[in-house]
């Protein structure tokens, strides 16, 4: 008896291990086929980051699933025409590019602005680019940021818009992949103009901020430029609170703005090392930038114009934003990457010229002005 019960308990031991090896085996498999996201879904809620990139906020950009969608090919260099930034910010100090040299502290950038100290040290006194550049990060968290700077607090609008002009010839002569344009104004330029059209013919994507003038840009008497140029490669952006209304400050027009993104207390990196909130189409615009530049990264064959379809094909229609823009919807990077692969032919492996701010903020928020009519 007491062999015929060793043999029971000796088989029953083995059919648990095979059951065991077979279960856990499964799991394994089970395991390895579940997608995995390219970036850390941590990253959608740090300390750094907004409710427009938060998986539990309805009224975010979809972007934990973007990042399922998404296989980084090639590195995208962004340039952010803007205030400068903070060059040891925790959350940027590696996102930081140059055209020259090596990153240090005193070259992670280009300082365009009147009376500058060193051409090559574009530090953020205001904080209006480091939050801008922050948006774009937390959205492709591994893009390079080419900071240009053209504000000087204390220097005349004519001087502010051609140090901007200059900026802007640097972005184009390097190539970059994407210029964002968080500011505008109510008169055109033509060297600006001049600039973009060959940035265009060079097929680089320039997004720009509708601007906070409460106005119907669509009538010529109240058209912000650059956003108004009516380029090929100019994705215009206006923005949307978290209940998917436009802000009462910011611009919109049924043909002459193209979408709308997250623009409401948004939470982002500022100078000094700091996270805070700003609010305006400037933020939105960084939204749109972000997304455009992990389409161009996954998908650089795509061109300028294609991508510009697919920001807004991809659009997520809202009834609140209905006769507002072109798509009459927000921008959705799930839908703009899987739409990017279809058009691509590829399968997704699911492996005054002011910074557009809202003109309501506090003076450290404040919008501004620096192109006025002379």
């Amino acid at each position: 008896m007491k062999n015929e019960w060793k043999k029971m308990v000796i088989k029953k031991i083995i059919v648990f291990n095979v059951l065991a090896t077979l279960s856990i085996s499964a799991w394994a498999q089970s395991s390895s086929a579940l997608p995995k996201s390219y970036f850390d879904q941590r990253d959608l809620t740090s300390s750094y980051v907004s409710w427009g990139i938060n998986p539990d906020n309805q009224a975010s950009i979809n972007l934990s699933e973007a990042w399922f969608k998404f296989k980084k090919k090639k590195e995208i260099v962004v340039a952010v025409v803007d205030t400068g930034i903070d060059p040891i910010h925790p959350f940027l100090e590696k996102n930081i590019f140059v055209s020259n040299g090596k990153v240090d502290p005193n070259n992670f950038g280009v300082d365009f602005s009147k009376d500058r100290k060193l051409k090559s040290t574009p530090i953020d006194q205001h904080g209006h680019g480091t939050h801008v550049s922050g948006i774009i990060k937390s959205i492709f968290p591994e893009v390079k940021i080419l900071a240009l700077k053209y504000y000087n607090p204390n220097a005349s609008g004519l001087d502010n818009l051609n140090s901007t002009v200059e900026a802007l010839k640097f972005a184009v002569d390097s190539n970059v992949d994407v210029i964002n344009y968080s500011g505008g104004g109510p008169e055109a330029a033509a060297d600006e103009l001049r600039v973009l059209k060959e940035a265009e013919r060079k097929g680089i994507l320039v997004i720009a901020a509708a601007g906070n003038e409460e106005s119907n840009i669509d009538d010529k008497k109240k058209a912000y430029f650059p956003a108004s140029y009516g380029l090929k490669n100019i994705i215009t952006v206006t923005a949307h609170d978290e209940d998917l209304k436009i802000l009462s400050s910011s611009n919109y027009g049924r043909s002459s703005v193209d979408i709308f993104a997250p623009g409401y207390r948004i939470k982002s990196s500022l100078q000094n090392g700091r996270a805070g909130y700003l609010t305006g189409t400037s933020q939105a615009t960084a939204f749109v930038t972000g997304v455009v530049a992990l389409i161009k990264s996954q998908y650089p064959s795509l061109s300028t114009e294609k991508i510009k379809e697919i920001i807004k094909a991809s659009a997520k229609k809202e009834s609140t934003m209905e006769g507002k823009c072109v798509t009459g919807g927000r921008l959705d990077a799930s839908s703009a990457l899987l739409l990017a692969s279809q058009q691509s032919g590829e399968t997704i492996d699911i492996s005054g010229r002011q910074l557009a701010n809202d003109k309501t903020q506090k003076k450290e928020e404040g919008k501004i002005i620096y192109r006025l009519a002379n």
